[in-house]
């Protein structure tokens, strides 16, 4: 066994004692295991949510991004600063909800804020597609990244295989307690890793930061600023509008809320997080170094940019520790996302077709559909052949939807109807899906719009048409159908 896979093992085989462990001494019961009991302090909801976002797309993504497409990797440094500035006064006012209540997941907000069990399901549903490929996400990063890490001593295959029977067991016996505590083993080596290689391999290899850019844009001229077509200013403002407002519209985010002790963790985390976001412009610093030094990487393999450039400027122990380090940004989340996943199937989808069901099956229920999840999300990743990028903007693209019923249903008097939200929520996914499946732009569907529009992202389309069908179906068919509702009763 060579040293990196023997790194990258050891890591492996401690995340899975580590998340063991973490179970609750207690009975495990489905609040215990969804959401820890509702007793997280500031430093585990920080690791935890932060465990969430800085994923092997921050790892393999941004750096591939920046090595693949230049100038428009940068909005992923702008969406989440702005998103946290909008968590300082949502999550606080979603938490105080979500504990009044005893909810347990996203579904379950949307069900009692629009007294809509119907709008529960609809809710778990979408979130249930989009939380698959962010799964799909982190297992395809995690087989990139055992894969060329040890030299193709294991097959991304066979670290994908092995990275899901990890996950399966200790999120099916500790929950989100494990995710927490795994949390804080993979915030403090990513950000280590993180550091050392944006700081060292620019230097290293160029000289210095200027020497590095000025490099790139003579052999490439252009590439580190903004296309005037396809990735342009349209589509990098629209791409951070959508991004930022479905930021924390994620189920799995919603888990993570739960889990606080009190409201005002949210609003530390406001202040704090937002410093994670140098992280990312030191992975683009790794991603830009590697352009020069690994030509030729195209289509999905520019997500290998970060590991080519290190196998080149490391020995193989320091490149298993960088494996290492990839391996907990997939893990962690990926676990954090399949307890989400599967409280909504045992909770939102399971309970409603079972109402006469103990607690005690409900909870069990979750548990057993933690590896029914965890395959589906395997096949796609062995599957597929999208960039990280792509498949975690598929994602986003579907649960932004969500957002506008959200932020309304937050205000004093929310003028969303429960039909309104229902019928907008699926205009914005159905667009999505169908200008996904057939690879449709917004020149294909609104050509009269002006030229400059054309680069809008497909999501924020969705998304306009969304808050038109809520709006016009709350305004002007909510009477009719509570009319037609008491004679279906009657």
């Amino acid at each position: 066994m060579n040293p990196a896979l023997a790194i990258i093992a050891l890591t492996v085989a401690c995340v899975l004692l580590l998340g063991l462990l973490a179970r609750s001494a207690g009975p495990m019961s489905l609040e215990q295991w969804a959401v820890g009991g509702r007793g997280f302090g500031g430093a585990l909801v920080f690791l935890l949510m932060a465990g969430e976002i800085y994923t092997t797309f921050t790892f393999l993504g941004g750096s591939g991004w920046a090595y693949g497409r230049g100038g428009p990797a940068y909005y992923i440094v702008c969406y989440a600063t702005l998103a946290y500035a909008m968590s300082y006064w949502l999550l606080p006012a979603i938490w105080r909800y979500a504990r009044s209540h005893a909810l347990l997941s996203q579904p379950d907000f949307f069900a009692h804020k629009y007294d809509s069990p119907a709008l529960g399901v609809l809710v778990a549903c979408v979130g249930l597609v989009a939380l698959v490929p962010y799964l799909v996400l982190q297992l395809t990063g995690l087989g990139i990244i055992v894969s060329a890490a040890s030299d193709g001593a294991i097959s991304a295959t066979v670290a994908v295989w092995i990275g899901v029977a990890v996950l399966i067991a200790y999120v099916t016996v500790s929950g989100v307690r494990a995710s927490a505590w795994t949390a804080a083993v993979k915030d403090v080596a990513i950000l280590l890793i993180v550091v050392f290689l944006g700081l060292y391999l620019p230097r290293h290899l160029y000289g210095s930061f200027a020497a590095m850019f000025s490099a790139i844009n003579t052999a490439k001229p252009g590439f580190l600023a903004l296309p005037a077509h396809g990735q342009s200013p349209v589509w990098f403002a629209s791409t951070i509008v959508l991004t930022a407002c479905g930021f924390f519209a994620w189920p799995h985010t919603f888990g993570s809320i739960y889990t606080a002790g009190n409201d005002r963790i949210f609003r530390r985390n406001a202040i704090m997080l937002p410093a994670y976001q140098l992280i990312l412009a030191l992975v683009f610093f790794v991603g830009f170094a590697a352009i020069l030094r690994v030509p030729g990487l195209t289509g999905s393999k520019v997500d290998l940019a970060l590991l080519r450039i290190s196998i080149l400027s490391f020995p193989s122990w320091f490149v298993g520790v960088i494996g290492a380090a990839g391996v907990l940004t997939a893990l962690v989340p990926g676990s954090v996302i399949l307890v989400a996943g599967a409280t909504l199937v045992a909770n939102n989808l399971y309970r409603p077709w079972r109402p006469e069901a103990s607690e005690r099956e409900i909870a069990i229920a979750a548990r057993l559909v933690v590896p029914a999840l965890a395959l589906i999300a395997l096949y796609f990743a062995l599957n597929g052949g999208t960039t990280i990028v792509q498949l975690l903007l598929m994602g986003y693209a579907f649960v932004t939807q969500l957002f506008p019923a959200m932020l309304l249903s937050l205000s004093p008097r929310n003028p969303v109807t429960q039909w309104g939200a229902m019928a907008g929520i699926a205009a914005g996914v159905g667009t999505v899906a169908v200008m996904t499946a057939r690879g449709l732009g917004v020149a294909d569907v609104a050509p009269f719009l002006p030229a400059a529009l054309h680069d809008l992202n497909v999501g924020s389309v969705a998304l306009g048409l969304n808050i038109g069908v809520t709006a016009l179906v709350s305004a002007g068919r909510p009477s009719f159908l509570k009319k037609r509702s008491k004679k279906l009763l009657l």
